[in-house]
């Protein structure tokens, strides 16, 4: 079944923790840590300090998209803080092979992701040293944004390419109710949602709605 992975940045910062308890007990498999620094993108999130207070509260897999400049400098604070993935933005990277290799002698799992304009060709000799790729669906720094449809042609090359490789496929911005069976469809895993999860009174049902990969007509 499709990985849900709520987005912590939709999450009422407030009461994390028992944000993040809600979603594990709704069925969420994954928790999305979205990093930001100020600087790659326009907006400044979390550190590797709630990473940490939030491993000890909660069982779910820890997705940790660092959406930094020099990445290389943060591995392995945010590997120590609980982390079991960490995505790099390829964009980041100077030395992006390099990265991935830290990552796993770090001993957790190592994804790369794209923006929307990002070629897939910069993963051909990455895919068989990656656990996870991530395609941006919408121009990273701020949830709520609306989904970018040429992510779904996109989505589908991917797929093409990663053949029978154990890849995770993630897709991350403007993932809801109508836009998640379209995702799936064409070949994703993993869903990153925010407010789409974080935002519903019905938790669980709209976990449900999220796994759902054809709508009932």
């Amino acid at each position: 079944m499709v990985k849900i992975a709520p987005s912590l940045l939709a999450a009422d910062f407030s009461c994390l923790a028992e944000e993040v308890r809600k979603v594990e007990e709704a069925g969420a498999a994954w928790l999305h840590f979205d990093v930001m620094d100020g600087h790659f993108v326009p907006n400044l999130t979390m550190g590797p300090q709630v990473v940490q207070s939030l491993r000890k509260k909660s069982r779910l897999f820890f997705d940790v998209h660092l959406m930094i400049e020099n990445p290389e400098h943060f591995l392995e604070a945010f590997a120590n803080a609980g982390a079991d993935l960490l995505t790099v933005s390829a964009e980041a990277c100077t030395h992006l092979h390099r990265v991935v290799q830290t990552i796993h002698q770090l001993g957790i799992k190592a994804g790369v992701a794209l923006n929307p304009a990002t070629p897939l060709s910069c993963l051909e000799y990455l895919l068989d040293e990656v656990d996870l790729i991530l395609l941006m669906s919408v121009n990273p720094g701020f949830g709520g944004q609306k989904f970018i449809p040429s992510t779904l042609a996109k989505l589908r090359q991917l797929k093409e390419m990663v053949g029978n490789r154990q890849i995770e496929i993630e897709v991350d911005g403007g993932i809801n109710s109508d836009t998640a069976p379209l995702v799936l469809e064409a070949g994703a895993t993993v869903l990153v949602a925010g407010t789409a999860v974080f935002a519903q009174e019905d938790t669980v049902q709209a976990i449900k709605l999220l796994q759902t990969e054809k709508k009932m007509v």
